[in-house]
């Protein structure tokens, strides 16, 4: 064919197409490819993380489209935004509006969803947990349903209520698909490992296959293992490694084991002692060993006892010394130490580091808060105060006290807790007065308690009106009218007012030196017909030679008294008397029932670690001693009801 022809066909092609009809672009058509690509460029902006671009894009699409597919859908990514940018209000109207507006939409389940996370965000737990718990009623959607158990487990463990935590977690790893299961693996672990014992134990009962049963067992091993109660920890972990030997918790368990008996080594009948020896309290050390001497004698003299072993090391008044002798007693390996009575806040953190239960001999604050190893056996400040007011409110009915106190440590330790006794226990301090430790004159404090100190103006003293006659029979005030009732005005403004006394006690936490200068000046001020009150201090016979026939009938507390009419009491002191010749003290005293109260703990057949005679000790009763009856409190503070003193001529007598 020509190549002419061929044009001519091409170009009639051409016109023929061009004349056909074209297929017609309706307004409605466009606007749906407007409103597509508004959303879509929407969507890459949320991808992008623009967020508040993202928002006014979705916020124009809902504006315009709000008939369309995707508009419940771009309501859903406005909620979605407004959460991400922290405001939490319009987050929860935009998917409440969803509920309401679409309840049928695939999205509504999705928002009441993201409502839960909302509170829980809010920090409103338990509604996270009644919503959730309903709204796992209404809803079939596996993944809505693993989210919502998920949720409700986090309230629960946010709420400090692991046990209920794990039931929702393990739901949710029940329908979890692989990818998702070790998330929710993770935080079973962390709610398994807040469970108590009781706790764990109470779920390995519990016939759920849902429960990591070997997580489980690990756990309540681990517990027992912290408790200390090395027995049940040594079973459930053996177990453990049994019935799961591939476990990646068996080599964690097998080296718990080895601690557990290398801790069950030690010498059960060795007690270690720490005393000051040497050095500026070596004299109250000595005191203390003759206590323990008598003790270890006369427990070793009984057939039925076990013979007990004391290693005694010497730790002067430095903490130093004090720390190489615990570690000296620790390679001993003694079931437990006495002492020490001074440095004994560094022996007792280290004590409790080495896991060895130890009785200080000391009045220090907070000693026994250190640890759960640690206890005191001694008088304290606080059982001073609670014997006095108890005795003074209780047994004699006052209530009313004024206390006198050298201003330093002591003293002002000894007035706030006697003031705030007396507070809790209903009685009333009507006068506090300080003087300075080195004061020898009183007379200004003194005077400050009776209304002496401070002059009374002349607009409050009493006037007295004088009235006479003048010789025309009218009566005048004049004073120069009666010369004699002048004179007597000037002999009243000589007189001396007198003391105020309005208690019935006087409590004064003092040395017996110093009380002894200060009760006699008491007297002068006419502070007579009250009670004297003192603290375990006064018990010296120096306070009775310096203050005598003025500190008679004076009261106070202490921890041991020698003559007391006590049984006990008074074969302890003949059983001193006839071995050393000379009297027992406190110090003696209160060494002889520590090391007493020891070697009946560590003897109990079934002592197996030194933590059960950690037990031993908190459990014990009423022990009969003879500084009183004897027992620890839940942190290993001593309970004893001290003796109450009185004097009584030359010499000391005890209240019944």
């Amino acid at each position: 064919m020509k190549y002419t022809h061929i044009v001519i066909i091409l170009c009639s092609i051409l016109v023929l197409w061009a004349c056909a009809p074209k297929p017609s672009v309706t307004p409605e058509t466009r606007r749906a490819e407007v409103g597509d690509e508004l959303f879509a460029s929407a969507e890459a902006l949320f991808e992008s993380r623009s967020y508040n671009k993202a928002l006014a894009r979705f916020e124009d699409y809902y504006r315009q489209y709000p008939d369309k597919p995707l508009a419940v859908a771009a309501l859903m990514k406005i909620g979605i935004i407004h959460a991400l940018l922290g405001d939490s209000e319009k987050a929860r109207s935009t998917y409440e509006q969803i509920i309401s507006k679409y309840p049928s939409s695939s999205f509504a389940p999705d928002a009441q969803v993201e409502i839960l996370f909302i509170y829980f965000q809010e920090g409103n737990y338990q509604v996270v947990i009644d919503q959730g718990v309903a709204l796992l009623e209404r809803v079939d959607s596996r993944a809505h349903r693993l989210k919502i158990n998920v949720l409700i487990g986090d309230a629960y463990m946010a709420m400090g209520s692991a046990i209920d935590a794990i039931d929702y977690y393990a739901r949710a790893q029940h329908m979890a698909t692989e990818l998702e299961r070790d998330t929710i693996a993770d935080k079973l672990k962390e709610g398994i490992a807040q469970l108590d014992s009781e706790e764990v134990a109470i779920l390995l009962n519990r016939p759920d296959t849902d429960l990591p049963t070997d997580f489980l067992m690990f756990q309540l091993g681990l517990n027992y293992t912290m408790a200390e109660k090395y027995d049940d920890a040594i079973t459930i972990l053996s177990e453990f490694i049994n019935r799961y030997p591939q476990h990646e918790n068996r080599m964690l368990a097998e080296s718990l084991i080895k601690e557990i008996n290398k801790n069950a080594v030690f010498n059960r009948y060795t007690i270690g002692c720490l005393l000051p020896l040497s050095g500026p309290y070596q004299t109250f050390g000595y005191r203390a060993l003759k206590g323990l001497e008598l003790a270890l004698d006369q427990f070793s003299s009984q057939s039925d006892n076990p013979p007990i072993n004391i290693i005694v090391k010497d730790t002067g008044a430095n903490p130093d010394k004090t720390i190489l002798a615990l570690e000296e007693l620790y390679r001993d390996q003694v079931a437990a130490i006495l002492g020490p009575i001074v440095a004994v806040d560094v022996a007792a953190r280290k004590a409790q580091e080495m896991g060895i239960p130890i009785v200080t001999i000391t009045q220090k604050d907070n000693i026994p808060e250190i640890g759960d190893k640690v206890f005191r056996n001694f008088i304290t400040p606080k059982m001073q105060v609670q014997a006095l007011t108890a005795f003074m409110i209780e047994s004699l009915g006052l209530y009313r006290f004024a206390i006198l106190y050298p201003d330093e440590n002591y003293g002002t330790t000894f007035m706030n807790l006697f003031w705030d006794q007396l507070l809790e226990s209903g009685g009333v301090v009507v006068g506090a007065e300080s003087y300075e430790p080195k004061q020898t004159d009183f007379s200004d404090p003194i005077k400050k308690l009776v209304g002496l100190y401070y002059e009374i103006p002349d607009d409050l003293k009493p006037q007295v009106v004088s009235e006479t006659k003048t010789d025309d029979g009218v009566l005048s005030d004049n004073p120069e009218d009666n010369p004699n009732e002048n004179a007597n005005a000037e002999s009243d403004e000589e007189e001396e007012p007198e003391s105020i006394v309005d208690f019935d006690a006087i409590f004064i936490p003092d040395s017996p030196k110093k009380a002894g200068l200060i009760i006699p000046q008491l007297a002068y001020y006419d502070i007579k017909d009250v009670y004297l009150l003192g603290t375990n201090l006064w018990h010296s016979e120096s306070l009775i030679k310096i203050a005598d026939q003025y500190v008679q009938g004076a009261i106070m507390p202490d921890g041991f008294f020698a003559g007391s009419k006590s049984p006990r009491v008074r074969n302890f002191v003949e059983l001193f008397e006839n071995t050393y010749q000379e009297t027992p003290e406190f110090i003696e005293a209160i060494l002889y029932d520590s090391a007493m109260i020891l070697f009946k703990v560590v003897s109990e057949p079934s002592i197996r670690f030194r933590s059960e005679i950690r037990d031993g000790l908190l459990n014990m009763n009423d022990y009969p001693g003879v500084t009183g009856m004897t027992r620890f409190d839940e942190n290993g503070d001593v309970l004893r009801r001290l003796y109450l003193l009185r004097v009584k001529g030359k010499t000391f007598v005890e209240l019944e």
